[in-house]
């Protein structure tokens, strides 16, 4: 195991950023920055053993920072959608951006995906390589209360997987999400749409919404809906009655807070599969509705619609306005933890 680290530039206001390298004697290498802690890179090995990249990303720091769009970044405060930008908190109305619509998302205008993130440590030892970042929201930062510090480990291992961990702890009562915003393209990031790709959901249920893809509050079944994937389909092959494609929080099966499968991704050209499993309650399905060719990333590729699927692993939308919903209230002297795995195989 390895880890490499290397300048990946400056941001506008001068704080130099960090790129580090974690590659697997089996030859896996995720390249990740400080600068929103966002995975730039993921290359696996197909059915051949060739490397492909299959995360969608740019090859530049400042396209990250003046494009974004389509970033493996860390989201919070609160990944996902709070209605009406806003929640009540013991008593207390706490006000947030909206940023999306007349509702909250992603944690505003300036989320964590924009922040640089501090190296805490990197470094390699015995079967696995890591690098942990943390990062400091300050009480008020985005409308949100408390001084919150985060932290994220990327951890790569010899069993072809990537680690995420998260914690987070707070000096006051609030609310906290937090995922990773990867858009994934098993065939290689640029290589057309995903529509092919077959994909196993462990999820008999999901959050129904309404017009601004708020929750109802209501849980209902995805059997005999085209959200029903917990048997393998192609993404494509009912995407067509959802409108403009996927964009949906599905009700993880097993209990919440334990590693669980989340989701079983295979591309059938490359062979590459990837599995996730994941201690959140819910993952959001989302099929990269908005791209449209006119996005460059990485070798000046052109990213189509639906050129990347995401799986983000997350408590629910609107939960802090949901009492019947896992609770995402973090308190003092409580840690928040949260797991994800991704591993990877061919077939």
């Amino acid at each position: 195991m390895n880890v490499h680290t290397e300048s990946f530039g400056r941001t506008p206001e001068g704080e130099e950023v960090f790129l580090y390298a974690l590659t697997s004697v089996k030859g896996l290498r995720a390249r990740i920055m400080n600068y929103g802690a966002i995975i730039v890179s993921m290359e696996v090995p197909d059915r051949h053993g060739k490397l492909g990249d299959v995360l969608l990303g740019y090859d530049s720091l400042d396209q990250y920072i003046q494009r974004g769009g389509c970033a493996a970044a860390v989201i919070g405060r609160y990944a996902n959608r709070i209605g009406g930008a806003k929640f009540v908190l013991d008593g207390v109305e706490y006000k947030l951006a909206a940023n999306n619509g007349l509702n909250h998302i992603h944690g505003g205008r300036k989320g964590f995906d924009k922040m640089v993130w501090k190296e805490e440590e990197a470094t390699a030892s015995g079967d696995k390589a890591w690098v942990r970042l943390s990062y400091l929201s300050k009480d008020g930062e985005e409308g949100y209360p408390g001084n919150l510090t985060c932290t994220v480990t990327y951890t790569l291992t010899d069993d072809d997987e990537l680690r995420i961990d998260y914690t987070a702890e707070t000096d006051k009562k609030t609310v906290v999400n937090l995922t990773n915003h990867a858009y994934w393209n098993l065939a290689g990031q640029g290589n057309g749409d995903v529509l092919g790709h077959e994909l196993t959901i462990n999820a008999n249920r999901f959050t129904t919404v309404d017009k601004g893809l708020i929750p109802t509050g209501v849980i209902v079944s995805v059997v005999d809906t085209p959200l029903d994937f917990l048997a393998p389909k192609t993404i494509g092959a009912r995407i067509r009655q959802l409108g403009n494609g996927y964009d949906h929080n599905y009700v993880l099966n097993g209990a919440p807070g334990e590693l669980t499968l989340c989701a079983v991704v295979h591309e059938p050209t490359t062979g590459r599969v990837m599995e996730v499993r994941t201690t959140e309650p819910g993952v959001q399905l989302y099929t990269a509705n908005h791209m449209n060719g006119s996005i460059i990333g990485k070798g000046g590729k052109a990213y189509v619609k639906h050129a990347a699927f995401c799986l983000e692993t997350q408590h629910y939308p609107d939960s802090p306005n949901k009492p019947d919903f896992p609770s995402t209230v973090v308190e003092p002297g409580r840690k928040f933890t949260s797991q994800t795995i991704h591993k990877f195989w061919t077939k």
